[in-house]
């Protein structure tokens, strides 16, 4: 496979360096024959005296020697103040005097994990993992979202105007489901976050799943207090779902839901201003539609979450 930037493929190479060698041709003659520079027909021309056919092929681009390349010892710096400290290439570079950028092409040259990839209290990479068909485990979790105040907030009416209509907006609390497999999602929006009122939403996000066509079998939540409740624990056992908290103070446990609403914030509640409230709350039934329809999910090979659901819009119940 000839290099990208070749004006020449090694056949093309070949014609101008015989006609070069063998039949006398001068290289602008050839040059101009080839569309090429003389200085690209004598370089074929010199190959093709030294290596015959051969020398058509592609060599590495390689320099021979890298004289600025980054000394061993500083390299081994910039690893060990990886492993050790877990810090990014702007604060390590800052630490040993270095540029970010020779920082980062280190990293990356020695394929050390991202952060984003690490646990941060062991350092070891995230084991990523996904269940094998709908339904098998559904996550859930609770968004708290501060509400917007008649008129608009910060961004609509500026930020000190903003401040004085802050304090009294209160707060609307996101109830969301998101199935592991299809990364479906079913959300609610609601004033609290109480016992009663996640009971209650699990109750429609169930019959949601259900006409589908995804059985629940089980469900993975959080230590919230509405989660440890007497209530939640009877509504999932009359169904026959078995429920499973995260361990303390390790949300990347639930981290399909909350990977959720971080896309909920970026392209829903913060994506453009809105005056009101109610103006985004009339706008989120939208954009859950257009999350589960019609946005290409990366983890799904930029398909939709609808993809991997075999009865979403009930046509065959």
């Amino acid at each position: 496979m000839p290099h990208r930037n070749a004006p020449l493929t090694e056949t093309g190479r070949l014609r101008p360096a015989r006609c070069v060698v063998e039949d006398g041709w001068t290289l602008r003659r050839a040059a101009e024959r080839f569309q090429v520079s003389p200085t690209t027909a004598q370089r074929w021309a010199d190959r093709y005296r030294a290596f015959g056919e051969a020398g058509m092929a592609d060599r590495s681009s390689r320099p021979r020697t890298s004289p600025r390349q980054t000394p061993t010892r500083t390299e081994r710096r910039i690893i060990k103040v990886r492993l050790l400290r877990r810090w990014g290439p702007a604060r390590i570079a800052h630490l040993l005097r270095l540029v970010p950028s020779t920082v980062h092409r280190v990293l990356t040259r020695y394929r050390l994990a991202r952060l984003t990839h690490l646990d941060r209290a062991t350092g070891r990479v995230i084991r990523r993992y996904e269940r094998q068909r709908p339904g098998e485990l559904v996550h859930v979790d609770i968004k708290k979202l501060g509400n917007i105040p008649d008129g608009g907030g910060h961004k609509v009416l500026g930020r000190q105007a903003g401040r004085k209509t802050r304090s009294a907006s209160g707060y609307s609390y996101l109830h969301t489901a998101v199935d592991d497999h299809s990364r479906l999602a079913y959300s609610e929006i609601h004033t609290d976050e109480k016992k009663e009122t996640a009971t209650a939403f699990w109750t429609r996000a169930q019959t949601f799943f259900a006409q589908a066509g995804v059985t629940v079998e089980r469900v993975l939540t959080d230590n919230g207090a509405c989660y440890r409740s007497r209530d939640w624990r009877d509504v999932l056992a009359a169904a026959g779902i078995a429920h499973k908290r995260t361990r303390p103070y390790r949300p990347q446990t639930n981290g399909k839901v909350e990977r959720f609403n971080r896309t909920l914030l970026e392209e829903w509640a913060y994506a453009r201003p809105y005056h009101s409230g109610t103006e985004r709350r009339e706008a989120f039934p939208g954009w859950l539609h257009t999350y589960n329809h019609h946005r290409g999910h990366t983890a799904l090979k930029g398909q939709p979450p609808a993809s991997r659901v075999p009865n979403l819009t009930g046509q065959y119940t």
